[in-house]
């Protein structure tokens, strides 16, 4: 009955009437290739094809004109800045070539071409063992199947549907309900079958491995949001600017010059990448015949801007140059780059045949390197079951509706009805249930995670109650742009340009500030729920709630803050010396802006209260008990604490503020909250480095170098301490070791007994 109901749409009726033993042999395959689709439900499954590579760097080094002369684009001259993530005019917009030829594709197609590989391996694995028909006698074919082939037909079936059921019933209750009608549900499977098999041709299988080519925006205000989109199964290509060292600040298009440096950029860039992936794994991979291992996940390096410099000998030293202080800074990521040599001219004014030819075979060299890489991967080897790409091509929205995609009319009806631009994990294991693609939880992650790696979708398991899945990329993207991209406001309501100026001056947004900005995306309530709770997951921002008024509800946006707003002016203050907090170079060699700003994110819910201060990579956090303020900035490599409170010229009055303080930092030792806090941090936020002894710092008064410190040491000689570094090894003072460490029980007794007899005599006087 499913495939007769079929018989008025085909479109070779006509011609079946006038040869019917064609016709009953089409049907006899159609039968067949549907029992072998029911049977790849089950067990079917190909090699992965598909990997993701990443164009990354610090902002206006040619990121994306590399990726255009790459791929064979045209450059364009004064092209716009990438958006956090971009090819071309999108924001995310797909550019899928063959690593074979470099010829582009579609990555809907590359999917369907997989189902039908998987199918047909079933068919011909169907045919050879006899399951569902010996071979046809065209003198006997008059009937179509044999009563035991259509036995095994039915059997399929009946195992698939019994494995829905079982799916549907006997796992966690889903919010959507589940459709009694089994023959609805045996419908369904064929209407997805006809989409995929419109007519049932051998075709030549595929081997080929393909690309999605993303461009990272590299401004310094995106850093904190890269962690969703980042993955450890990715290959990325790193781009510098061969015109510049690596200690310049980096210089904007308008000339200007940022106050991050490109080293700092750069180690954003390779400590968010390295570190975020917990793979130990290594690679043997074999480039220009010399084959050598490779930790995960690989960065290749590469260099724009050399149309600056036309000595060809000049720009291989400077890049030899760059490099090697590269690596100096970093040398944990020492077996993570592969370094091309390879200098891009990226001039668009500059279309000569030479320079055609130079673009070209560097394009080419980049190719050779990418494939010989990405043939070495693990992620690239693993087998992939049809459900998973049936249930990537239904949550796969965006390139359909930007390059006007005609789906099937099965595809389009589930998408219409059932997939959302942010769902929640129950949604989605109900609409596998329903759909005959549910295997148990465990692939079901494991499918998201996939498409995670591949930039298709935005899995958070953390994220609210039941996880949430982002299925349209490019609209997370531009939401998370209109957060946290504040520009000035220059007309408009008042009301609105008080609210972008607040969120400038003090890096805090309110409830009306986020409606305003997310008010030309007509999001409903739940949707801008799941949105900030998955910023909250990523720690992008933290709510902070009034101390009055729990309905007067702001979020801490740190990042927010302009480098212009100026540090808060300390001269009233008492002000502690500074006590550093980090890792060993060896260990890990920067702590990254985003980690920094989780941690300011984090500290505010420990010390929940709202007199917090931002300043640019700067917080000045309040403890309301003992009046006094705790100050975190991030110094380069470490995150440095000092606290403060206010100076008083009467000294009973001063030691009435004093002695709480120390008293404060004696009993709640706030650096060992920030401390644990830092470390929590990075072992969640940056597995590669779970476990990473992290210490207290003091910088030597001789050679100005940061030397760690234990917390207690038993040859140290009261405020002494020999510094670490080899080249100095000198004894010195340390006045933050009173500040911080040397606060005993012992003089805290002594000091509060004194206030108490200062502030009697006070009182008397």
């Amino acid at each position: 009955q499913l495939i007769q109901s079929q018989k008025a749409s085909n479109p070779s009726d006509s011609n079946d009437r006038s040869h019917p033993q064609q016709s009953r042999d089409h049907a006899l395959r159609e039968k067949q290739y549907f029992a072998a689709y029911m049977q790849a439900l089950r067990q079917g499954s190909c090699k992965n094809k598909v990997i993701r590579a990443m164009y990354t760097g610090p902002q206006y080094v040619g990121k994306s004109s590399i990726m255009r002369i790459f791929t064979q684009q045209q450059l364009f001259n004064f092209q716009n800045a990438t958006q956090i993530a971009d090819q071309s005019d999108k924001m995310v917009h797909l550019k899928l070539y063959k690593i074979k030829d470099r010829t582009t594709y579609n990555l809907r197609q590359i999917w369907e071409n997989n189902v039908h590989e998987i199918v047909q391996l079933q068919y011909e694995s169907l045919i050879s063992d006899k399951q569902i028909s010996k071979s046809i006698n065209k003198q006997t074919s008059s009937q179509l199947l044999s009563v035991s082939d259509q036995h095994q037909i039915l059997a399929i079936q009946s195992t698939v549907l019994n494995q829905h059921i079982t799916a549907t019933t006997l796992t966690s209750p889903s919010t959507q309900t589940i459709p009694t009608d089994h023959n609805l549900f045996l419908k369904q499977c064929r209407d997805f079958f006809q989409y995929y098999f419109p007519y049932w041709l051998n075709k030549n299988r595929d081997d080929s491995q393909y690309a999605k080519i993303w461009d990272f925006g590299g401004h310094s205000i995106y850093h904190v949001t890269h962690q969703p989109f980042l993955s450890g199964n990715s290959i990325y290509i790193l781009v510098f600017n061969i015109n510049q060292n690596i200690d310049d600040r980096v210089l904007t298009r308008d000339g200007n010059l940022l106050n991050m440096t490109y080293l700092q950029s750069m180690q954003e860039w390779l400590t968010s990448i390295i570190g975020g992936n917990s793979n130990q794994d290594k690679i043997a991979a074999t480039i220009d015949n010399d084959q050598v291992e490779y930790s995960l996940p690989i960065v290749i390096l590469v260099a724009s801007h050399g149309d600056y410099i036309t000595n060809k000998q000049e720009r291989t030293d400077r890049f030899k140059v760059f490099e090697r202080e590269l690596i100096s800074k970093m040398p944990r990521f020492r077996s993570n780059i592969y370094s091309s040599r390879i200098i891009f001219n990226c001039n668009p004014d500059d279309n000569s045949n030479d320079t055609l030819a130079e673009r070209k075979q560097c394009s080419l060299h980049l190719h050779e390197i990418m494939k010989s890489f990405v043939e070495s991967l693990p992620f690239m080897k693993n087998p992939i079951p049809i459900r998973w790409y049936i249930m990537a091509t239904i949550l796969h929205t965006a390139t359909d509706r930007n390059n006007n995609e005609v789906a099937s009319s099965i595809i389009n009806r589930v998408r219409a009805s059932r997939v959302h631009k942010i769902m929640t994990m129950q949604e989605i294991e109900s609409l596998a249930k329903d759909l005959g693609l549910y295997e148990g939880e465990k692939e079901l992650i494991a499918m998201l995670s996939y498409l995670h790696d591949l930039g298709e979708v935005i899995f958070c398991l953390k994220a609210d109650q039941y996880g949430i899945i982002v299925t349209d990329v490019d609209w997370l993207l531009r939401i998370f742009r209109a957060i946290i991209q504040v520009k000035d406001c220059t007309s408009g309501s008042l009301e609105i340009k008080s609210l972008y100026g607040l969120a400038i001056e003090t890096g805090k947004i309110s409830i009306k500030y986020l409606n305003h900005v997310l008010s030309p995306y007509g999001l409903d309530v739940e949707t801008k729920k799941s949105i900030i709770a998955l910023m909250e997951t990523y720690d992008i921002l933290c709510t902070i709630k009034s101390d009055s008024d729990q309905e007067d509800c702001h979020y801490f946006v740190p990042y927010l803050l302009r480098p212009d707003i100026k540090p808060f002016d300390v001269s009233q203050y008492h002000v502690s010396e500074i006590l550093y907090i980090g890792y060993e170079q060896n260990d890990i060699p920067y702590i990254p802006d985003g980690i920094y700003y989780c941690l300011l994110s984090s500290c505010l819910k420990e010390w929940n209260n709202t007199k917090v201060e931002l300043y640019y990579k700067c917080a000045k956090f309040y403890l309301k008990s003992s009046r006094h303020y705790i100050i975190i900035k991030k110094d380069n490599s470490h995150i440095a604490l000092q606290y403060c409170y206010q100076k008083l010229k009467n000294s009973a009055s001063a030691n009435l503020i004093k002695s709480p303080v120390e008293t404060s930092i004696y009993k709640n030792r706030p650096q060992d909250v920030v401390k644990k806090k830092l470390s929590s941090l990075v072992d969640d936020r940056m597995p590669k480095f779970k476990g990473a002894t992290i210490r207290y710092y003091v910088r030597c008064n001789y050679c100005n170098n940061l030397t760690f410190i234990e917390d207690k040491n038993e040859e140290q000689i009261g405020n002494l301490i020999q510094c670490q570094n080899n080249s100095c090894n000198m004894l010195f003072e340390s006045q933050s070791i009173n500040d911080w460490i040397n606060l005993n029980e012992e003089n805290q007794e002594d000091k509060q007994q004194q206030v108490k007899c200062e502030l009697q005599a006070h009182e008397k006087g």
